[in-house]
C-alpha cells in the first residue's frame, strides 16, 4: 500500500470535510463542558497569580527603580579577578566536586536496594510498598539547604555535612525514580528466568536489574550534575565548598573575586553537563554526539 504524506492526507480531508462532519458528528460537535472547563482553570490560574503578585507586593516600579543598582553591581564585577587567590578557589572547587560526587554516590547505593520495596512488580505486599514509598516522599519533601542545616548542627561545619544533606535530599528522590524505573521495566527477561526455573530472587537479579541498570545511571549521572550546583549553594551556609567564599565575598563586596568564582562554576557546571550528556547517551544506547 502506498504511503501519502501528511499534506496529501491532509488535501483529501479537506476535500471531505462535509463527509467527515456528516459520518462523526460527535468530533466536530464544539464541547462547551470541556471549553468552560478550560476556561475556568485558566481564570483561577490567573486569579492566583494575581493574589499572589498582591501578596507578596509585587511591583514593577520597584524593580525599575532598582536596574540601576543591579547596573552598580555589575559594574564592581569586572574585570573578574582572582586576585592571588586561584590555587585556594581552585581547592575549594574540587571540595564542592567532592561533595557533589559523595553525595550522588551515597544516595544512589542507600537508594538502589530500598527502591525495589517500593515496586509494585517486586514487592506484592500494598502495606509495605505504601510505607516505602511515603517514606521516599518525606525525605524528599525536606530541601538540601535544610537538610545541611541538620547536619552543621549534628557532625558541625564542613564538606561532611554537605555531603550527608546531598545524600539525604537525593536517598529519597532516587529511590522514588528508581521504583518508577523497576515497575516499568520489560517483563520478558522476568518472564524468561522464572519459565526456565528461577526463584524470585534470580527474577530480580537476572531479568530486573541488567534491564534498569542503564536507566539506574543515567538518572545518577543527572544528580551528580544537578548537585554539582547544589554543592555550591548548600556552602553558603558552611557546609564547606566553594560557596563559602561565595558568601564570604559578597558580604564584603569583592565583586571581581566574585565574578571569578561564578565563571568558574559556570566553566565546571558546563563541562560536567558535557561530559554527563555524552555517557547518559552512551549508557542508554543513543548516539554519543
Amino acid at each position: 500500500m502506498t504511503r501519502r504524506s501528511p499534506s496529501a492526507l491532509r488535501r483529501a480531508a479537506l476535500a471531505d470535510l462535509d463527509g467527515l462532519r456528516a459520518r462523526h458528528p460527535s468530533v466536530f460537535r464544539p464541547s462547551w463542558s470541556r471549553r468552560a472547563a478550560v476556561v475556568g482553570t485558566l481564570a483561577v490560574i490567573l486569579g492566583l497569580a494575581a493574589f499572589a503578585m498582591v501578596r507578596l507586593d509585587f511591583s514593577l516600579l520597584r524593580i525599575v527603580h532598582g536596574l540601576h543598582r543591579l547596573g552598580e553591581f555589575a559594574g564592581m564585577m569586572l574585570p573578574p579577578s582572582a586576585e592571588g587567590r586561584l590555587a585556594l578557589f581552585l581547592s575549594a572547587l574540587g571540595e564542592t566536586l567532592a561533595i557533589a560526587f559523595l553525595g550522588t554516590l551515597t544516595a544512589a547505593c542507600l537508594a538502589f536496594p530500598v527502591a525495589f520495596l517500593a515496586a509494585r512488580n517486586v514487592v506484592p505486599n500494598p502495606f509495605l510498598r505504601f510505607g516505602v514509598r511515603r517514606g521516599f516522599d518525606v525525605i524528599r519533601s525536606v530541601d538540601v539547604l535544610i537538610w545541611a542545616l541538620i547536619w552543621i548542627n549534628v557532625v558541625g561545619l564542613g564538606p561532611f555535612a554537605g555531603a550527608l544533606a546531598i545524600a539525604c535530599s537525593d536517598f529519597g528522590a532516587l529511590g522514588k525514580l528508581f521504583s518508577e524505573a523497576i515497575e516499568t521495566a520489560d517483563r520478558k527477561a522476568s518472564e524468561g528466568v522464572t519459565a526456565s526455573g528461577g526463584s524470585r530472587l534470580h527474577r530480580v537479579r537476572f531479568g530486573l536489574v541488567p534491564a534498569v541498570l542503564p536507566v539506574l545511571a543515567s538518572q545518577v549521572l543527572y544528580f551528580f550534575e544537578s548537585n554539582t550546583r547544589s554543592a555550591t549553594i548548600i556552602g553558603i551556609v558552611g557546609a564547606g565548598g566553594i560557596g563559602q567564599y561565595l558568601t564570604e565575598l559578597i558580604r564584603v563586596l569583592e565583586m571581581q573575586q566574585v565574578a571569578f568564582l561564578v565563571l568558574m562554576i559556570l566553566v565546571t557546571v558546563a563541562l560536567i553537563d558535557l561530559v554527563s550528556g555524552r555517557l547518559r547517551r552512551a549508557i542508554i544506547g543513543g548516539p554519543a554526539h
